[in-house]
Parts: structure tokens; C-alpha cells; sequence
């Protein structure tokens, strides 16, 4: 029986599947701030990048499925978030797309695909753009590429149980357990006001992308990913039915269906 979690509950009282072990793991200096990555496997490298107040633990059930295909899979907490340090300048997605950029250095990875999520899809977006020498393709899950892509908030049971487990990750795992606060207002100011790529940037795009979007999102427009497939050359639209803006946690085997599709078809 396929793993299902959809209310998040879980999640909430367990934490996400935990990850493999592996020996390829540590931090790298970049720009201010210590960035903590993980490699899984042999193969075709592929980068998770998670959502904005989560960690890469929540890419629990998807690395062994990327291990399983014969891909490489290296997750990366981003820039403040779980493991990774931030200094004190505002964030912003460039800047984490640039630490992403260090530990592909670090790895000696010349060439990978990214799967974003969240906060994590705009990062990829953007190193598609600016890196297309280093970026194969970015499956784009959950996210908006200007503000006018989000919905407006409505509080759920869902919703508040992911946080609940965010603010238990963040004591666990940062190195400033008791700026969860601060954390939470900093990051909300980048996702209210950034990115705000136009029509005209998101036809510069020139590496494969597949926009995932799904049935039931809380925080992203549908015609926002509709938005995105037409502007960005020829973008693919997924659309996962019964699942939410936590699709990779709530149901994985059809998470990791499209993932694993959109790989197929791209060459590092």
C-alpha cells in the first residue's frame, strides 16, 4: 500500500521519512554564511531544493526513489534554514541560487538538474536563467515567479500542522534555535516581495522546465502555473490531482512519478 499522508498528521507528530545515511555530507563557506549538504548514489546529479521554512529532511521520500533510479541526489538546506547559517543581510533568492551554485563547486558537479519546491522552485527557476550552462532542467513545484501568483493566506489544519513541525525542525536542527521568530519575518518579506520575474525574463529561460502544480494548493494560483507553462519556451504543465502545496509529503509514489518523468527526458 502506497504511502499517504494527506492531512499532514503524520508529519506533524513524526517528522518526514528520514533520510539515508551517507558519508558525502558537511557545510561550505559561502557569502556570509555555512551551507549544509548531502550526497546520495551514482548517476545523473539532481538537486532538491525544499520550501521556504522547511529543511532537506523533508526530501525524505524522495532521495531513495532518485538512489533507486540511478541518479545522484544532493540535497541542500538553504541559506538560514535547518542546518545552513545565514548573516544578517535580508534574503533573497539570488543569493541562495549563488550558495547553490558553491556546493555544486564543492561536489565537483559541472552540470545537474534541480527539482524545486516552494521557495526552492524559485531558486531553480532562477539558476535556469542566469546558469543555463550548469542547470539541465528544474521540475518547478508549488511556486509563483512575482507576488501576483500567490493566493491570499487561509489558515487550515494543514497548514498549521507543517508548521508545527517546522518550528520542532528548527529548534532541533539550527544553529540559532531561538530566532524561529525573526526567521519566520524574514522570510516572509522575501516571499511577499520577490521574485518578480516578468513575461519577457521567463521567455529568456532556455534549459527544460515542467511546472507541477497541484489540485488543492493553499498559497499558489493555478492560472499563475498556466501563466508560467505559456511564458517559459516550451514549459510542460503537470497538474497533481487530490494532493496540496505539500504533495511530496502527502503522497509521494505520484510526487515522484512526475519527478522521475521530467528526468527522463532531460540529459546532464
Amino acid at each position: 500500500m502506497e504511502f499517504q499522508d494527506d492531512d499532514l498528521e503524520i508529519f506533524a507528530a513524526e517528522g518526514a521519512t528520514p533520510l539515508p545515511a551517507t558519508d558525502i555530507q558537511g557545510h561550505v563557506e559561502h557569502d556570509g554564511a555555512r551551507i549544509w549538504y548531502a550526497a546520495y548514489g551514482e548517476g545523473q546529479p539532481v538537486i532538491l531544493l525544499h520550501g521556504g521554512l522547511g529543511n532537506s529532511g523533508n526530501w525524505g521520500h524522495q532521495v531513495p526513489a532518485l538512489v533507486e533510479a540511478g541518479y545522484r541526489a544532493v540535497i541542500i538546506d538553504s541559506r538560514g534554514h535547518g542546518r545552513s547559517t545565514r548573516d544578517q543581510r535580508p534574503y533573497r533568492y539570488e543569493l541562495m541560487a549563488s550558495d547553490v551554485l558553491a556546493v555544486m563547486d564543492r561536489l565537483d558537479i559541472g552540470k545537474a538538474a534541480v527539482v524545486g519546491w516552494s521557495d526552492g522552485a524559485c531558486t531553480g527557476l532562477i539558476l535556469a536563467r542566469t546558469q543555463p550552462v550548469r542547470i539541465a532542467g528544474v521540475l518547478f513545484f508549488a511556486c509563483n515567479m512575482d507576488p501576483s501568483g500567490t493566493k491570499e493566506f487561509v489558515p487550515t489544519p494543514v497548514i498549521d500542522r507543517c508548521f508545527s513541525r517546522h518550528v520542532k525542525d528548527y529548534a532541533a536542527l539550527s544553529a540559532t534555535p531561538d530566532q524561529f521568530d525573526a526567521f519566520v519575518e524574514a522570510v516572509g518579506l522575501m516571499q511577499r516581495t520577490q521574485p518578480n520575474y516578468s513575461a519577457a525574463d521567463l521567455a529568456e529561460i532556455a534549459v527544460p522546465v515542467t511546472i507541477v502544480q497541484s489540485e488543492h494548493d493553499e498559497f499558489i494560483k493555478r492560472d499563475h502555473a498556466e501563466h508560467l507553462a505559456r511564458n517559459i519556451p516550451e514549459a510542460e504543465l503537470i497538474l497533481l490531482t487530490g494532493v496540496s502545496h505539500f504533495a511530496p509529503l502527502q503522497r509521494p509514489a505520484q510526487f515522484n512519478g512526475a519527478m522521475l518523468t521530467f528526468l527522463a527526458k532531460i540529459a546532464v
